[in-house]
């Protein structure tokens, strides 16, 4: 998991003393609500000061919620605009807001 919240797997080839890592095959799970994909990303760099925790995944057993879809690339970056876009308008709605006292 890196620090600004991806999540990335692949096989661990290397690491030093500052954590940067070498991942082979590795991929970016992406998820969206209910959906979810992994990106192929293949040879991967990832700079120690971005990484939050490292974890070993055991493949046997990596079990997702029922209720999750596995959809194509297109689908998850779509299904991310629109979540992005439904954040934003929360966020603005929320400013145009704040002269309201609810509390």
């Amino acid at each position: 998991m890196l620090r600004d919240g991806r999540k990335l797997m692949g096989t661990l080839r290397s690491f030093d003393q500052f954590a940067n890592a070498v991942l082979e095959g590795a991929s970016e799970r992406v998820i969206v609500g209910d959906l979810y994909c992994d990106i192929p990303l293949g040879l991967y760099v990832i700079r120690g000061e971005n990484v939050v925790l490292i974890g070993e995944l055991d493949l046997e057993r990596e079990e997702l919620p029922p209720h999750m879809t596995c959809v194509s690339t297109e689908e998850i970056k779509q299904a991310q605009k629109t979540d992005r876009e439904a954040s934003d308008l929360k966020g603005t709605m929320r400013k145009r807001m704040e002269f309201l006292d609810l509390d």
